[in-house]
């Protein structure tokens, strides 16, 4: 059985710096899973604040920040650990909490 190349896959392996096909394949399914439980979420966050088409968009925007930003970023590295590419998301989410500090604080 021959297998067939998926040029996209090694790219993206290239470019975050993984080291073989089946850790891009575990870190989109990381992505994958994050992002379908966040919208699970949010509906049963929306449902049980009793949200309906008549709350205001900036409430819900609001809320949806400051509970989904965090929580997918927590599922990220759960579901990351779970599949063993907890160091891959461990290594973005310090960089990104840095970039955040660095923001902040420049525009003080």
């Amino acid at each position: 059985m021959e297998i067939i190349k998926q040029p996209w896959l090694h790219k993206m392996q290239r470019k975050w710096g993984l080291e073989t096909t089946r850790e891009v394949l575990l870190t989109l399914a990381v992505f994958t899973l994050s992002g379908s439980t966040v919208v699970w979420l949010r509906k049963g966050l929306f449902k049980l604040l009793e949200y309906d088409v008549t709350t205001p968009f900036w409430l819900k925007a609001v809320v949806y920040i400051l509970f989904i930003f965090p929580t997918y970023h927590t599922l990220l590295l759960c579901y990351g650990f779970l599949l063993g590419q907890f160091s891959f998301f461990w290594q973005k989410e310090k960089k990104m909490i840095r970039w955040l500090v660095l923001k902040i604080y420049s525009e003080k």
